[in-house]
């Protein structure tokens, strides 16, 4: 019922940054938990990042690299990726958790993000 779609992947050399976004079709509340996640080439999907009212967690291979956060007036969240290794490259996906829910319950389509050494 809900769409989320996500922008802002593209190609970066590694040191830089790119910073994504999800828009949801439905208007979110800050007590929706909303979770970034990415997946390799041959690889499993893994966790990113999420974040759930003032709570936020990251990923170890991510910690100090990338912030999320959520403007609830735009229904979106931003997931800002600074200092981009090679091992970043992957199809990023956005997904909604609802309250009571034990997954989430919605995803994205997915943006690629390309990061060159």
């Amino acid at each position: 019922q809900v769409q989320l779609v996500e922008s802002g992947g593209g190609l970066v050399q590694a040191g830089g940054s790119l910073r994504l976004s999800c828009t949801a079709s439905a208007r979110t509340f800050g007590n929706y938990e909303m979770g970034w996640f990415r997946q390799a080439p041959g690889k499993e999907r893994e966790f990113v990042s999420s974040i759930s009212g003032v709570a936020r967690s990251y990923a170890d291979s991510v910690s100090g690299r990338f912030t999320i956060s959520r403007d609830n007036a735009k229904n979106t969240v931003y997931l800002q990726m600074n200092s981009l290794k090679p091992e970043d490259t992957a199809v990023y996906s956005c997904a909604l958790r609802q309250q009571g829910s034990p997954r989430y319950d919605y995803w994205g389509q997915g943006t690629q993000v390309t990061v060159s050494s």
